[in-house]
This record gives structure tokens, sequence and C-alpha cells, in this order.
């Protein structure tokens, strides 16, 4: 540790984010146990078990909210976690070097944008009045497209805005992987006859596996965690019904109801369930021979 001490003191920042923001604050999820009052404090504040537990599997809107929060993450992982290998294996195909960074610059550029910018972007090309997609959906079809309205279009608009945003982000580490591939593999491939997709199959994608299991077991941990921002901003009164998720729910009854500890215990079930995941996913890697997290 003395010889690498300047390593470790650019450990400094990163471990005071995760302490001060991420390990301090689960003092808090002492609050699902309690019926929660903030002039009495966490402490003193009475202790009532698994109550709200109980009225959250109870309750009217579990079972629609658990849905909608499946649907849309089974969405993103069907559709959204493998565009950034995709994207990746057909950026490394490309074989002039100007054309390949300015590809990647391009798709990077959304990530950077905030949810608001995109939703915005969305509403002014989808609106009903003047969204350029609108009109020209309703020109080719012959009918009339509210897509912002509609609730059987909520799901492929929310899926559409995480591949445009996200997908140009994720391929950086998948690029990294392919950038560790041993370029003997190609050549002794291309000596066995194999063509540009056999190299793909036999050499590229064995060599990305265990990164693929990696990013897969950590998108597992965050399941139902569907972005409150995103949905938020797309959510309106007439796609309600399959736009609220966990994420909005809480904001709905622990910020503008004040339900602190019945809010409190919806989040500790997704933190518990996101733990599940991760947990059985790394498992059934390593029974598979897969390189784990742990």
């Amino acid at each position: 540790m003395l010889r690498y001490r300047w390593l470790y003191l650019m450990l400094v920042p990163g471990i005071a984010y995760f302490a001060i923001f991420k390990y301090g604050p689960m003092y808090g999820v002492v609050i699902a146990f309690k019926d929660y009052v903030p002039f009495l404090g966490i402490n003193n504040s009475p202790w009532v078990g698994l109550k709200y537990f109980q009225q959250l599997f109870a309750g009217p809107d579990f079972v629609r909210i658990l849905t909608n929060t499946l649907i849309l993450a089974a969405l993103k992982l069907v559709f959204a976690f493998p565009a950034p290998i995709v994207v990746a294996l057909l950026l490394n195909e490309v074989r002039v070097a100007v054309v390949k960074r300015c590809v990647q610059t391009a798709i990077y550029i959304p990530h950077f944008l905030s949810w608001t910018i995109v939703a915005s972007l969305t509403y002014l090309l989808f609106a009903v009045d003047s969204g350029a997609v609108t009109h020209l959906a309703n020109a080719v079809f012959g009918t009339e497209f509210d897509f912002l309205a509609d609730p059987d279009w909520f799901r492929p608009l929310i899926v559409l805005q995480s591949l445009w945003k996200d997908t140009g982000w994720g391929t950086i580490i998948y690029l990294a992987a392919l950038a560790g591939v041993d370029p003997t593999l190609y050549e002794a491939a291309r000596m066995d006859g194999a063509n540009r997709w056999q190299q793909v199959r036999h050499v590229t994608l064995p060599a990305i596996r265990s990164t693929v299991v990696i990013m897969l077991i950590l998108t597992l941990g965050h399941v139902l965690d569907t972005g409150f921002d995103q949905i938020f901003l797309m959510t309106n009164a007439l796609n309600r019904s399959v736009a609220d998720v966990f994420d909005t729910f809480v904001y709905t009854i622990g910020i503008t109801q004040g339900a602190f500890s019945y809010s409190t215990a919806i989040g500790l079930f997704k933190g518990v369930v996101g733990v599940i995941l991760v947990v059985g996913a790394n498992w059934l890697a390593r029974r598979k021979d897969e390189a784990g997290l742990f």
C-alpha cells in the first residue's frame, strides 16, 4: 500500500461518494418497518413490523405496477441489452479509421443529453398536430396516429428512446473487450478457411462472452429500475395505465402524498429483488463455468 499510495489516494473520491450517497442513506430503510413521523424522527417513530409490506402486496395497485415494470424491463432486456453488442461487432468490422471514429462519436452524443431533452425531442417528433413522424405515418398508412397518448405506443417509445440514448455509450465496454482479442486468432481462422461471419462466431463472440455475462448480471440487478426520469416525463393521463411503474409510484406515494414508510418499503422490495437476481445470475454463471462478479 505504501508503494502504490497515490493510486489508493485516487480511490478516496470514489469511496467517499459511495459511503455518503449509497451506504450512508441505507440506514433510512429502517422506516419501512416503522410508522415514520418526521417530527419524531427515525429512532422515536413506533415500530409496525411488516405492516407496509403487507399493504404493498395486498394493495390494488401492486399487480398492475409489477406487471408494467416487468414488461418494460423485459423489453429493455430483449432489445436494449443486445444492441450495444451488435453495434460494437459492426464497428469492429469497419476498417476505415476515420469512418469508425465519426460513427462512434455520433452514437455517443445522445448519452450526454438529459432525459428532459430526449422527452422534448420525442414530443416534437410525435406530437399530434406538428410532429414530423406523426404526419409521415398518417400520410403513409392513411390513419390518425396519436403516439403520445395511445397506451399501446408508450412501451415502444420508451424502448426506442433507450436504444437511441444508451446504445452508443454501451458499446464502449464491448469495443474495449474486442480490442483485447488476439489478432493471431483471426489469422489462424482465415488460414483454416473461415469467412468473416465464421470469424465473428468462433473467435469474436467467445472472446467477449465473459464480458457479456458480467454485463448481463449487472443489468439483472437493475431489472426493476426502469428509470424514473424517462417514465415520468413520458407519462400523461391517457397512458398512465401502462406507464405507472415502481419508480413513479414511489414518487407519487412518498413525495406527493407523504407516505414515507410505505414508499421506503417499496424501494426496499426493489432492492431485495435486485440482490436476489444478481446473486442468482452469478451462481448460474459460475455453474456454467463462466466468469461471474464474485
